[in-house]
């Protein structure tokens, strides 16, 4: 597989789990945690069992993993295919990767996936971000790991 897309300054690489490197892996483990873990506050485990059924979307900024996401087909995590994990390095989120991320997640999912439907969970402070990527929220508030989350479909 090792797919690559170029946008702007930011490179983009998606790969199954066996075709990571070791690098790779240690670097999108440490940026989810530097994340979701450490600047959130939010004491959970991250390392949960799926890492290998996702196709991960890894955005390379000067050589540095900059953003990462993770995608399933329909049926493993929800009835769609769905975007998870999806997380800008902290000394990156003023380059607006964050939408490039989107694009390529959600391009990837209709090329590797051959669907559109996708829903995800987003933390709730994010619903415009993501409303400007095309979805919809489709649920009211709800706790997971105590922050605030919305569940949102795109088709």
């Amino acid at each position: 597989m090792g797919t690559s897309f170029f946008i702007m300054e930011i490179t983009f690489k998606i790969k199954r789990f066996n075709e990571l490197s070791t690098v790779e892996l240690y670097s999108l483990l440490q940026l989810r945690s530097e994340v979701f873990v450490v600047e959130q506050n939010c004491v959970y485990q991250d390392i949960d069992g799926k890492d290998e059924k996702a196709l991960h979307v890894l955005g390379y900024y000067n050589g540095d993993l900059a953003a990462y996401s993770r995608l399933f087909n329909k049926g493993y995590y929800f009835d769609e295919t769905s975007i998870g994990r999806v997380v800008v390095s902290p000394k990156y989120r003023d380059k607006k990767f964050g939408h490039d991320l989107m694009r390529v997640s959600i391009e990837a999912i209709k090329e590797n996936f051959n669907e559109t439907a996708i829903t995800i969970s987003a933390q709730e402070y994010l619903k415009k971000f993501y409303e400007s990527q095309g979805f919809i929220q489709t649920s009211e508030m709800y706790l997971e790991d105590d922050i605030p989350h919305i569940q949102m479909k795109r088709s």
